[in-house]
């Protein structure tokens, strides 16, 4: 389906997360050991955040996307080696049906908000009206692609993402799980997704099945400083510098961490959590 990584923490150049990693997402585009196809070459895309120190709450994401595949992209390349960020996500995409095009990869942008997914709904093609249908009015011409990716992420949008992101997620699951029944989809969704509001960052890890897609994070830089003291990376981040990843990005020992099934993850400052996700009634 798809591979992502999420970052946040210390402001680093995306080349040191994208490219240089011994599994870097770039080699997962190509390799990957753990995702439904090996190969991501269906588009790709990469969002940061940059601070406005006169208005810190103003800041929106700058994103860039295009169709073809990460592992040959110049102008990526060429990005990731002069932009630095505290924050960035990465996507990769395997296209599960809809169209390979710019408005279709991830990540998905609105306002301070960006969201990415791998997974897929299963019925898309036949619940996809009851489910753009949903969405607020208000928000719904700001949808620009097709994808159950992206009508995930204005469904939890419409259910309070900007007020209780964990609580809005809940919310959409539920509402994809119910339509779905409705439909005779018996596992309706599938998913691990990353949201961010450039402050803090949600990763979720759920299917209807109760067998979701990988998903990772990495352990806490105290803690691999001692395992690790070799590693000059370490040296230079902070104990609060994360990583959320779709599968390892390497084979470090001690380095990363499956995310449970039906669960999320909250990294932001003051300390991160790990709790149980329960679909909700919307």
């Amino acid at each position: 389906m798809c591979r992502w990584l999420a970052y946040s923490g210390t402001p680093v150049l995306l080349d040191t997360i994208l490219y240089r990693p011994q599994h870097s997402l770039i080699d997962q585009s190509l390799h990957a050991r753990m995702g439904v196809e090996t190969t991501n070459g269906d588009g790709f895309g990469v969002g940061w955040y940059e601070t406005d120190p006169d208005d810190p709450d103003a800041v929106t994401p700058a994103i860039f996307r295009d169709t073809g595949p990460a592992w040959s992209n110049r102008n990526l390349r060429e990005l990731a080696r002069h932009v630095r960020s505290p924050l960035f996500f990465a996507h990769i995409r395997a296209t599960t049906g809809t169209p390979v095009q710019q408005t279709n990869c991830h990540p998905f942008r609105h306002g301070r908000w960006m969201w990415m997914h791998n997974g897929a709904i299963n019925g898309f093609d036949r619940m996809r009206r009851d489910l753009v249908l949903a969405i607020d009015p208000d928000l719904f011409s700001a949808m620009e692609g097709s994808t159950d990716s992206e009508t995930m992420f204005y469904l939890a949008l419409t259910f309070g993402l900007e007020e209780d992101p964990p609580a809005a997620v809940e919310r959409m699951a539920g509402f994809v799980e119910r339509t779905g029944h409705e439909h005779g989809v018996e596992f309706p969704l599938q998913m691990t997704v990353a949201v961010t509001d450039g402050r803090g960052l949600w990763g979720f890890r759920y299917s209807s099945q109760k067998a979701s897609r990988s998903l990772y994070y990495s352990t806490r830089v105290d803690t691999l400083r001692q395992l690790h003291p070799e590693i000059e990376f370490l040296r230079g981040v902070s104990d609060e510098t994360r990583l959320v990843v779709s599968e390892p990005l390497g084979d470090l020992p001690g380095a990363w961490n499956e995310v449970p099934e039906g669960s999320y993850g909250v990294v932001e400052p003051g300390g991160d959590h790990l709790r149980s996700f329960t679909p909700q009634a919307a």
